[in-house]
């Protein structure tokens, strides 16, 4: 297997996950997702259990708050769901420090990426709307844009995802 780097981007709803996803079993009968997300509180881990028993058991959940390249997953599709729940971890332990998160993010994606595999990212394009009244608001909008951008330079192919439509970018 070569490497590849696709990247699914889009606003909330926008229909990313479910394209992700569907793109993922058409590559492999038993791909992996590998969810960025912490868990907050019971109602969120509920949420994530109903997530896993939708997605079926032709998939290998992996979670994973912040450091990626700890799983190795050569010759795997795989498919990281999702960059701005990633980014928010790092940007919630360095205090809102952008520099700082952001150069972590570049670093631990690289090594990640090193790897054999295909990986699939969904993230977010937060900065659509209006600017936000919110100090730490807009400092985690521009990590976000930051990061989408360093990702999409690397990625062999990027879709925007409108109204549940895939539009190749790249």
């Amino acid at each position: 297997m070569n490497k590849k780097i696709t990247l699914i981007t889009g606003g909330q709803r926008s229909g990313k996950s479910s394209y992700a996803e569907k793109l993922a079993l058409s590559l492999s009968p038993n791909p992996v997702y590998l969810a960025t997300s912490r868990i907050w509180d019971e109602e969120h881990q509920k949420r994530i259990e109903r997530h896993q028993a939708d997605r079926g058991p032709e998939w290998t959940n992996i979670e994973e708050e912040k450091y990626l390249s700890n799983h190795n997953l050569n010759n795997r599709i795989v498919l990281i769901d999702c960059i701005t729940l990633w980014a928010t971890n790092f940007f919630f332990d360095n205090d809102s420090n952008v520099k700082k998160s952001l150069d972590e993010l570049k670093s631990e994606f690289d090594k990640f990426t090193s790897q054999e595999a295909h990986f699939i990212f969904v993230t977010n394009e937060i900065g659509l709307g209006g600017t936000s009244e919110n100090q730490i608001q807009r400092l985690f909008t521009d990590l976000q844009g930051w990061v989408n951008q360093y990702v999409a330079s690397k990625a062999d192919e990027v879709f925007l995802m409108v109204s549940g439509i895939p539009l190749k970018v790249k």
